[in-house]
Parts: structure tokens; C-alpha cells; sequence
């Protein structure tokens, strides 16, 4: 009876054991994470995976998917995995992978010829249509070869730099990603009342007026002082607040600064 008791202890602490996974150590997430198949796996975006390696996290429709990384992080510490996200990644683009056919890579002076020939270039598309006002989401948009001379010049080289932004005016499908068509979402709307902060040296004014148009934040908008009559001249930072003064200038740069103010 003496010797159950002493085992009981250690098979509880054993089938304890078994039932939680392993921890494989740290893993780092790959430079240029891929797949072959359309299925996302702890493997496709780690090095070092071992058995959780084909543990899916996602799928891909077209040539790229966009990831939570934060989804990513509690998938992978779910089958074992521990990985600090230490770039403090807020999103991971998984690109269209797969090997070269063979007969591709036998003939290369043919594909180097057919290249120049399309004179493709891969670029951030859209992967639905969107009407102007809509926020650009990770799903809305894809990378896609396209001829070269539909690209724009400085066109955005990652999905992160656009996710966020508003359409200015109606997107097609399929259609190259430029900047132009893009802003900052609108927080200031025409007739809005605004609260205006003139800062200069460390003194702080604020009034209050009306916006003479919509702006977004980081964007210039005029504000009525309807007392004075007078136009103020000012910079969107946040929701009903506009900066104005010597930070004004700022302001265009990183109205973040000033939003919370």
C-alpha cells in the first residue's frame, strides 16, 4: 500500500507531462516567409518547427496572405513553439512559394527572353474592389505581376505601409496599389466643430471653430473662428482637435504626437 502512494504522486505528475506540449525552445520567424500550396504551417514561417511544423495557421488565395502576428504567436506557444516576436511585428506577408519546374530551369535563356518580353514587374494590388471612403484592410490587398508600364513610380513595397489607409476615390480589382489614391482616414469632416491648439514655446492656446473641409490627419484645414470671423490656419490631428502655430508644421509629419493631447 506504502509503495501506491509514493507512484501515485509521480504518475499524475507524468500524465501532467504528457498531456502539455513540449516547448521546442525559441524560434525565429523566417526573412521572406512562403508556401507551396495555399496552406500557411508553423513551418512555412519558422525555422526549426520540428514537430509542429505542420500545424496550419492560415490560408492563401492569391499570391500573398497577411497574417496577425499576434494570432501567429499564440497558434505557435499552442503547439509548442515560443517565439518572442521580438521586432515587434504587428503583421507577417506570407508570399506564393514552390520549386522551379524542371522544364523551366532547362531552357533559362527562353524564360530570361519571355521576361523581357512581358516586362512584368511584381507589385502590391488590390484584391477586391473598394468604393472611396473604405479603409484598406490585410485581405484588400495581394501581390501580382503586372506589366511594368502599369506600375506606379515610388508604388508602396509593403502591404503594411497601405493597411490603414482610406481610398480617395473608387479602386478596381486587380488594379496596382499607388499612394495617390490613398490617405489617411478623414477625422475632421466640412462644418465640424474643432478644437484648435496654438503651441509655441511651451504655451498652449486653444479655441474653438468650424471646419471649412474635410481633412485627414496630418492634412491642412482652414478653421472659422466664429467669433472673430476670422480663418485660422491649421493641421488635423485627431477627431475634432486641429493644431496650429509654430507645431503646425509638425503636425504634417506625426500628427500622432498631438492627438492624444
Amino acid at each position: 500500500m506504502k509503495r501506491v502512494l509514493i507512484l501515485a504522486p509521480v504518475l499524475a505528475a507524468a500524465l501532467t507531462a504528457l498531456a502539455v506540449p513540449a516547448l521546442a525552445g525559441p524560434v525565429s520567424l523566417l526573412p521572406d516567409p512562403v508556401d507551396d500550396d495555399g496552406r500557411i504551417t508553423l513551418g512555412d514561417l519558422f525555422d526549426n518547427a520540428g514537430g509542429a511544423a505542420d500545424v496550419v495557421v492560415g490560408r492563401r488565395a492569391g499570391a500573398t496572405a497577411v497574417l496577425e502576428a499576434s494570432q501567429v504567436q499564440i497558434a505557435a506557444r499552442r503547439a509548442g513553439l515560443e517565439w518572442s516576436n521580438p521586432a515587434g511585428l504587428r503583421r507577417i506577408v506570407v508570399r506564393e512559394g514552390g520549386a522551379v519546374s524542371a522544364e523551366a530551369s532547362a531552357r533559362p535563356a527562353i524564360a530570361s527572353v519571355a521576361a523581357r518580353a512581358s516586362a512584368s514587374v511584381e507589385v502590391l494590388t488590390y484584391a477586391r474592389s473598394l468604393a472611396a471612403g473604405e479603409v484598406i484592410q490585410p485581405e484588400d490587398v495581394i501581390w501580382a505581376s503586372v506589366q511594368s508600364h502599369l506600375a506606379s513610380a515610388g508604388a508602396p513595397q509593403d502591404a503594411e505601409a497601405v493597411i490603414g489607409l482610406q481610398a480617395k476615390r473608387a479602386l478596381r480589382a486587380g488594379s496596382p496599389v499607388a499612394q495617390r489614391d490613398l490617405a489617411s482616414p478623414q477625422v475632421i469632416a466640412r462644418n465640424d466643430m474643432v478644437e484648435v491648439a496654438y503651441l509655441s514655446d511651451g504655451v498652449e492656446l486653444t479655441v474653438t471653430g468650424k471646419a471649412t473641409r474635410n481633412a485627414s490627419a496630418g492634412e491642412a484645414v482652414p478653421i472659422l473662428n466664429v467669433q472673430s470671423n476670422r480663418t485660422i490656419d491649421a493641421v488635423a490631428v485627431a477627431p475634432g482637435r486641429a493644431v496650429a502655430g509654430p507645431a503646425a508644421q509638425m503636425a504634417r509629419r506625426n500628427p500622432q504626437q498631438f492627438a492624444a493631447r
